[in-house]
């Protein structure tokens, strides 16, 4: 049995473009040679360093792959590099890519999936054409636009699109071969994951972050702002660590701004990035500094993530697994009664 996504690719294994670097080349490389969707997260409206990404992923895998980028801040830059370079697609998220913008990117050759929260949002993307929308459920990691577990949005979505040719694809807190199952059984093609992509051999993460992600289950997830409040008001959901116990009370007037101190420093997208208390950017391999107080990004699903793996054998885990748990549940409810199938409770 295969998983063929709609979109051309092996399966529907969709990496998430997770900032700021940390699904890197090495990274989006792994997954494409899997044959999942790898997503690159692009850095915000910078053409050189969008180039360098692309082309460094390019060394690593002769697949296709793509990138995501955030509709939040202007990124006409990163986007021609996206259309010069050919990528197979682009995920676009926290805002509306109308049909002339769809266009644009169609007649580049580039794929659009848009990430939405909302019937509302899944609305204006089936009307500009999209070609797959990305399902995220409130109890995703990183960055969360909706209200509503994608266990609710999901149905309606594909409800929605009716017979149109769009894919679509259930994120949030899918970090094992049952979520997989789940989200085909809904109507999804796909899943996009990020918190299970982060422990793996080839994620740009610091080691203390992956093995952070060890220790805590979906219980120990928060969902805040604290992170996001002076340039760009998203709530965020994050590991509940020592530090953010601490610091989660913090009234409104506090923000991740020039007047908090500094704890560290990074190396990001070649130019070093100072990061001050509460900044938003999680620690990558060059982070030095207070690193146990830094934000931690991680879906609820994260208790389902026991070890750091390579990023292929994760793909080919939930291959294998979601086969077998359809065959066992066809093996165990299906039968056949005069050549009529029927679910069997017993």
């Amino acid at each position: 049995m295969g998983f063929a996504s709609a979109l051309g690719w092996d399966n529907g294994i969709v990496l998430a473009p997770m900032g700021a670097d940390i699904s890197g080349p090495k990274l989006v490389a792994a997954v494409a040679n899997a044959g999942g969707v790898g997503l690159l997260a692009s850095p915000v409206n910078m053409y050189d360093a969008t180039l360098k990404a692309i082309r460094d992923t390019k060394k690593l895998t002769n697949k296709p792959f793509g990138a995501g980028i955030l509709l939040e801040f202007d990124q006409t830059h990163t986007v021609r590099a996206i259309f010069e370079e050919k990528l197979a697609c682009m995920q676009v998220f926290w805002g509306d890519y109308p049909k002339e913008m769809v266009d644009e990117a169609h007649k580049n050759g580039v794929q659009i999936l848009h990430q939405v929260g909302s019937i509302a949002d899944a609305e204006k993307a089936i009307a500009a054409g999209v070609d797959c929308i990305i399902a995220q459920g409130v109890e995703a990691g990183g960055h969360v636009i909706g209200n509503v577990s994608w266990h609710a949005l999901v149905p309606r979505i594909v409800d929605l699109i009716g017979d149109k040719n769009i894919t679509v694809v259930a994120a949030g807190a899918i970090a094992d071969p049952r979520g997989f199952v789940g989200a085909i059984s809904l109507g999804a093609k796909g899943i996009c994951m990020g918190t299970r992509f982060i422990a793996t051999k080839e994620s740009y993460a610091h080691d203390y972050y992956k093995e952070q992600l060890l220790k805590y289950t979906g219980d120990d997830t928060d969902y805040t702002d604290l992170y996001s409040r002076e340039s760009w008001r998203a709530p965020t959901r994050v590991l509940n660590t020592p530090f953010h116990q601490k610091w989660k009370p913090a009234p409104e007037d506090v923000e991740n701004n020039a007047e908090q101190p500094i704890i560290g420093y990074s190396i990001i997208y070649g130019g070093e990035t100072v990061l001050r208390r509460f900044a938003g950017q999680v620690a990558n391999k060059t982070t030095a500094g207070e690193v146990e107080n830094m934000v931690m990004y991680a879906g609820q699903g994260v208790g389902h993530v026991n070890d750091i793996l390579p990023a292929g054998d994760i793909v080919k885990n939930f291959i294998e697994g979601a086969e077998m748990i359809i065959k066992e549940l066809g093996n165990k409810y299906a039968t056949i009664d005069d050549g009529v199938a029927a679910i069997s409770l017993a």
